[in-house]
This record gives structure tokens, C-alpha cells and sequence, in this order.
């Protein structure tokens, strides 16, 4: 039986105007409905793909502040964020999550000042840490048991040993009754065992494993075959 949060998420395209950009993300343009039954789900794929797109779209339909931090965070710097959120529906398991929250890489400042602002778990001062560590720092603080949490690409910020750190800790809070959608390019935070990779390439979204990933495929290659590889890049 499937006990998620968030089970699925159901497509309108009446919704959308004919020219909008949206209409033309090959990956998305034709889907009617997708299903996550996993805790830990990953979007993957090339830039552009549509990836972050409808995660922002999962994350707003289902409440969360556009620039990201709890259900409760109202405010905006920047509201640059597609309407895609208004043409999907968000659907729920009979579970209700007891805590969650949007991440992005891209607003972490602006998150990271709100909650310093509202005192924050703990009172953390993410602004005296390194980026890194007040990136890690805010996952961490805010990561609980039976939580729902939505990551746009948070390896950003982070160095592969605090990859590793926040993996564990992904893992560690899954196994907890969380559930997780993210977007990455890692192949770190990609490798957490038994995690549904949802991949936005090839002009669909389809299930992937782990090594048929790009970023699986690439950096073996490059690790591989470090000395060839540069000698004909830089040569062309």
C-alpha cells in the first residue's frame, strides 16, 4: 500500500496558455498524470529539462512560499516562478506530513535571513557560517521524521564530504517515515540506495537506474579517463 504524502500529481493543460513557454518542455508537454510511491524521489536530467520547473510546481501547489522555507514562510524577493503551479493537482495519501519544507539553492540567502529572522530551530545564524556549512546546517535543522521535503539541487553549495553528510542524513530520515523530492545532478545524493530516479531527458520522464544517469555516466567517464578525455577537449 502506498503511504506517501505525496502520492501523485495530475496534469491540466487547459490551464496553461497555448504560448507559454511550458508548452514546450518536451519532458512535460504531454504528461497527463505521474505517481511516486517512493520516500526518496530524484528528477534528473539536462538543464532546461523541466526538472526544477515542476518540483517549484509540486512545492507551491502543495503550499510552500515560492523561494522555499516552511508553509508558513510569506514573502518574496524575486516572484519569478511558472504557472505551472496553478495547472497541476497535488495528489495526497491519507498520511498528512508533520513538518516540511521547500530548499533551493538559489534563495538560500533569502530563506536562511527569514529564518534567522523568525528565531529559527535552534536560532541558527546561518550568515556566520561558510555558505556550505550554513546551506548543510539549515537541511539538517530542519529535517524531522514523518516530514515532507522538496531540495532544488542542494549539492550546490555543498562539498562531496558534506554531500555524503546530507545523504546519510536524507537516508537516515526516510527510513523515519519522511518522503523527498529532489533535484539534483549529484551522483553522490543520486547513489541512496532504493530511490526512484525520475529522468526528464530523451523528451519524457521515465524511471532510470542509477548508472543510466548522466551524471553517473559522466563523471566515471571523466575519472576514468581523465588524461584522454582532457587531452581532446582542450585540444579541439
Amino acid at each position: 500500500m502506498n503511504d506517501q504524502f505525496i502520492q501523485g500529481v495530475i496534469f491540466d493543460w487547459n490551464k496553461i496558455d497555448d504560448d507559454s513557454y511550458l508548452k514546450q518542455i518536451e519532458a512535460l508537454k504531454d504528461v497527463e498524470r505521474l505517481e511516486f510511491k517512493n520516500s526518496i524521489n530524484f528528477f534528473v536530467g539536462e538543464n532546461g529539462s523541466g526538472k526544477s520547473t515542476l518540483l517549484e510546481a509540486i512545492a507551491i501547489a502543495h503550499g510552500f512560499n515560492p523561494e522555499g522555507g516552511t508553509k508558513n514562510y510569506v514573502f518574496s524577493t524575486h516572484d519569478t516562478h511558472s504557472e505551472l503551479c496553478d495547472a497541476i493537482r497535488v495528489v495526497k495519501g491519507y498520511r498528512k506530513e508533520k513538518w516540511g519544507y521547500f530548499l533551493r539553492a538559489e534563495s538560500f540567502y533569502n530563506v536562511a535571513t527569514k529564518e534567522e529572522e523568525y528565531g529559527g530551530i535552534d536560532s541558527a545564524r546561518y550568515h556566520e557560517r561558510s555558505h556550505g556549512e550554513g546551506f548543510l546546517a539549515l537541511a539538517q535543522n530542519n529535517l524531522q521524521p514523518n516530514g515532507l521535503y522538496l531540495f532544488d539541487e542542494p549539492e550546490a553549495a555543498l562539498s562531496p564530504q558534506r554531500q555524503l553528510t546530507l545523504l546519510m542524513e536524507i537516508y537516515k530520515c526516510a527510513k523515519k517515515g519522511a518522503q523527498f523530492f529532489i533535484v539534483t545532478h549529484s551522483p553522490i545524493l543520486l547513489g541512496i540506495p532504493d530511490a526512484d530516479i525520475y529522468c526528464f531527458d530523451d523528451g519524457r520522464i521515465h524511471l532510470c537506474e542509477y548508472e543510466e544517469t548522466e551524471s553517473y555516466q559522466i563523471t566515471e567517464m571523466f575519472i576514468n579517463n581523465r588524461e584522454v578525455l582532457l587531452d581532446r577537449l582542450l585540444k579541439e
